[in-house]
């Protein structure tokens, strides 16, 4: 370098390290325009210290303020699908989750998960028999259903049908639902099951239209940005043709139990300790998600 420029350049950089901070151009900092928590798995019942321990978390949740509102992925009670679960049993757990989710003081929406539905009612006429009663106990107005906010679109499914898929009417539900929203609306769905992960290989549980829902989240590929799931307990990401899978491991981990000789850790379930995701969503689409452990609280 010549002698000329670079004096030319020193007393340039010179002249930068004096100006006076209001001359130089902030730096923009860009921010989410809905910040959500999906929490999943809660398995809340009245042994293990489940109730103070998920009241805890669900309070350790709420101390972020930014939190527009939850998501919560199915399975809230701990179990009303095995044969020897009577009426008292299911209503003592959905009783205990009321007294849980008062402490979530935003709006949640739900859906159903495998051990949320009485099956084993005297009769299908019994108002505790099936989805109907969870949709009510979990005040969603409907088992699937979608609703907007800030310019995203959200769709909560039902897997909980033979086979573990979505049923004739509600693929055709969904399929119009994507039809009819515009152009690169940024869409996330939710249900209990993944649809993809690598948490399938060894412990099964997903979606069994998973051929069908790619092909069509491939014709809206401008649209569909991510599937969010639990039922695994366990947590893990996959990308595939642009979607992001979460599945989010579990409020409840070992399903409140300390755990076994294959658990990394107090309370978790193999790898993944219990915990809640926090999802960061931009007008352009872009979603950060990140996993919070609160296996220490």
């Amino acid at each position: 370098m010549k002698r000329r420029n670079f004096l030319t350049g020193s007393v340039a950089a010179a002249t930068m390290a004096v100006l006076p901070a209001s001359a130089i151009p902030p730096i923009k900092i860009k921010k989410p325009v809905l910040t959500v928590a999906h929490i999943t798995d809660v398995h809340i019942h009245d042994k293990e210290d489940a109730p103070a321990r998920a009241t805890r978390y669900l309070k350790k949740v709420m101390e972020n303020k930014d939190i527009d509102f939850i998501l919560n992925g199915g399975d809230s009670i701990f179990d009303a699908s095995y044969d020897n679960v009577t009426r008292d049993m299911v209503t003592a757990q959905w009783t205990i989750w009321d007294e849980f989710i008062k402490h979530a003081p935003l709006e949640v929406y739900s859906c159903i998960g495998n051990h949320d539905p009485w099956w084993k009612a005297p009769s299908q006429n019994d108002e505790m028999y099936g989805k109907p009663y969870v949709v009510k106990r979990l005040k969603i107005p409907n088992r699937y259903y979608s609703f907007s906010k800030k310019g995203w679109h959200f769709i909560v499914l039902d897997g909980n049908n033979e086979g573990i898929k979505l049923d004739t009417e509600q693929m055709e539900w969904l399929k119009a639902e994507l039809t009819k929203l515009k152009t690169n609306t940024p869409v996330i769905l939710m249900s209990h099951y993944p649809m993809l992960s690598s948490t399938c290989i060894w412990s099964g549980g997903g979606h069994g239209d998973y051929k069908e829902l790619k092909a069509l989240f491939y014709q809206h590929k401008d649209k569909v940005r991510m599937w969010l799931s639990g039922h695994q307990h366990l947590r893990d990401s996959v990308t595939y043709n642009g979607v992001t899978y979460l599945c989010n491991g579990a409020i409840s981990g070992y399903w409140w139990g300390t755990g076994d000789k294959e658990s990394a850790g107090k309370y978790y379930y193999q790898e993944t300790p219990p915990g809640y995701a926090l999802l960061k969503l931009y007008d352009d689409g872009a979603i950060e998600n990140e996993y919070i452990p609160l296996d220490m609280v």
